[in-house]
């Protein structure tokens, strides 16, 4: 057989293959449906990009909305009476700005207080009938921050921060007394410390209908900074020099996510500007955020709590150190913040805050959530090496005026 002819059988028997595959494929459709996308795997794909952040149905239409903006946190519950949100830009701060006096102007909202032309972080407040919002630009690094808070002026407030123009103060709403309703949820060993720092009413009730304190629910950064603020100057009430101050309504925030309209502000950024949290004013470039509703963390509780027992700065502390102090198995886990607060703490002996509040333990578990019943127990004493208060002192003081008198 010549060359050729071989050639033309093979290029005959190819022929003939291709067209029994696409006989069995049912015509040309059958080939491009084996070859087409899985549609189940789009679906996959799409859905593994996860879903941006979306406003609730009720939050009201005619609030104007950047639309080169990002929502990253709902703050407060979207109701049609009120309501908080945070997004963020990659525009710059003038052209929202911008944007948000010419939609109010043009949908004829009435301007109650315009953005400052010299502060940094910018407000704006405006009110349509009954409905009056607050718009909060603040810059950080190559984005802008936006908080828009709403609510409905014809609706009685039961908050402390229901007029936008007054400067914010925190939701303190403490107990009068120890008779929170579910004590018997948590140990003896700290139910005493809960109890004493209700009396002083430092404490807040996590259900007010029934005055439940919830002592074994995590407690959240924005609250613990509350309690240790509310502590700390109820503690030394008639020593001002020891108070700590409260941060001023027109302060740059300290944080890119607390800003000047939130209820805490006051508390958190008062606690940035003592040196007492980490923040861009205490040159951790890296702490731009506060995270107010992110679960207070172990490291937390003891880092922001010795600084205000010793009164000075925290000793300068190594892995041996606290291997050899404390003895923790996972010391290698712990932040150096931290590191110098447990290093201090030890000092303290038996007045500890390690010890009072998680009793004889070999880990630390610095990540680990803390519950409001040990946040407690942490700020039932202020003080170092045997020179302090206890809330017990506290309420012994302040019903020596009232014996006297008697």
């Amino acid at each position: 057989m010549s060359s050729s002819n071989f050639f033309v059988i093979i290029r005959y028997s190819t022929l003939i293959s291709l067209l029994a595959l696409l006989t069995a494929c049912s015509g040309i459709q059958g080939l491009e449906g084996r070859f087409s996308p899985n549609p189940d795997l789009q679906k996959n794909s799409e859905t593994s990009q996860g879903t941006q952040l979306q406003l609730p149905d009720n939050f009201p239409p005619e609030i104007p909305q950047y639309p080169q903006a990002t929502l990253q946190e709902i703050t407060q519950e979207i109701t049609p009476e009120k309501g908080a949100t945070r997004w963020t830009s990659a525009d710059p701060i003038d052209q929202i700005q911008t944007f948000y006096q010419e939609q109010f102007q043009n949908e004829q909202w009435q301007i109650i207080e315009p953005f400052s032309p010299d502060a940094t972080d910018k407000s704006l407040i405006a009110q349509k009938d009954d409905l009056r919002v607050r718009i909060s630009l603040i810059p950080s690094d190559s984005t802008t921050e936006l908080t828009l808070q709403y609510r409905q002026t014809n609706i009685a407030q039961s908050d402390d921060n229901s007029d936008f123009n007054s400067s914010p103060e925190p939701l303190i709403t403490p107990t009068e007394s120890s008779d929170f309703s579910d004590l018997d949820q948590v140990s003896e060993v700290l139910r005493p410390y809960i109890e004493d720092l209700a009396r002083l009413g430092i404490l807040t009730a996590n259900n007010s209908d029934n005055n439940q304190f919830k002592p074994n629910q995590t407690i959240t950064r924005r609250e613990y900074a509350r309690w240790l603020v509310n502590a700390k100057n109820k503690f030394y009430e008639k020593s001002p020099e020891k108070q700590i101050r409260l941060g001023v309504n027109n302060s740059q925030p300290a944080f890119s996510d607390v800003s000047s309209s939130d209820p805490d502000f006051g508390v958190i950024q008062g606690l940035a500007e003592a040196g007492l949290i980490p923040s861009r004013l205490t040159g951790n470039s890296s702490a731009s955020l506060f995270r107010p509703n992110a679960p207070l963390t172990r490291s937390d509780l003891i880092a922001w709590k010795v600084p205000l027992d010793t009164g000075k700065g925290l000793p300068q502390a190594s892995i041996d150190a606290i291997k050899e102090t404390w003895g923790f198995q996972d010391t290698t886990q712990i932040d150096p913040q931290a590191l110098r607060a447990l290093y201090a703490d030890f000092q303290s002996g038996e007045q500890g805050n390690v010890r009072r509040v998680f009793g004889y333990t070999t880990l630390f578990q610095p990540k680990k959530p803390v519950t409001r019943a040990q946040a407690a127990a942490a700020l039932w004493y202020f003080g170092y090496q045997g020179d302090g208060l206890s809330a017990k002192d506290v309420l012994a003081m302040n019903k020596e005026p009232s014996t006297m008198n008697n």
